[in-house]
């Protein structure tokens, strides 16, 4: 590799770092919606065989594990939106935000699968005949916290290092 361009990507290491960790922010939570509603459409669909008038609780529950890469699109825009990336901005804020990224992704992915599976079982029983919606909704928003709780935590980290 030439000098010069050595020294044009080690200069926008930052940048590189910060648009690596809003990818993954993006795509890991992303990526952990859509199989955790996957899992509460499949189950609607087994449900529905037993008890199809239940439709809207079933609808509800499979959307659920959606929010976590809504959370992961709110981190982006937070981020994005803030100005911190630049060619000027330091390595140690680059850090920060692919720091963050990793986090929110991670947790959003695996909170979504978790959720996912609370919301598939409660889905499952509901079609069983048990009255259970109520019950699922409480203990599938436990998963959910976390992503939340990351999600704060990438907003505070954005507006540190603006």
């Amino acid at each position: 590799m030439e000098t010069t361009s050595l020294i044009s990507v080690t200069g926008n290491l930052p940048v590189i770092l910060s648009y690596l960790g809003l990818g993954l922010m993006l795509a890991l939570s992303g990526i952990g919606s859509s199989i955790g509603v996957t899992m509460g459409g499949n189950a609607t669909l087994g449900a529905m065989k037993k008890n199809p008038d239940a439709f809207g609780n079933y609808m509800l529950l499979s959307a659920l594990p959606g929010t976590q890469g809504l959370y992961g699109f709110g981190g982006f825009f937070v981020i994005n939106s803030s100005g911190v990336i630049n060619p000027e901005m330091t390595i140690l804020q680059g850090i920060a935000i692919l720091t963050a990224g990793l986090t929110l992704g991670f947790v959003g992915l695996y909170s979504a699968l978790k959720q996912g599976s609370v919301c598939a079982n409660g889905i499952a029983s509901i079609g069983s005949g048990h009255d259970v919606f109520g019950n699922t909704m409480i203990l599938a928003v436990f998963p959910e916290l976390y992503a939340i709780i990351a999600f704060a935590a990438t907003f505070i980290i954005s507006t540190s290092i603006a």
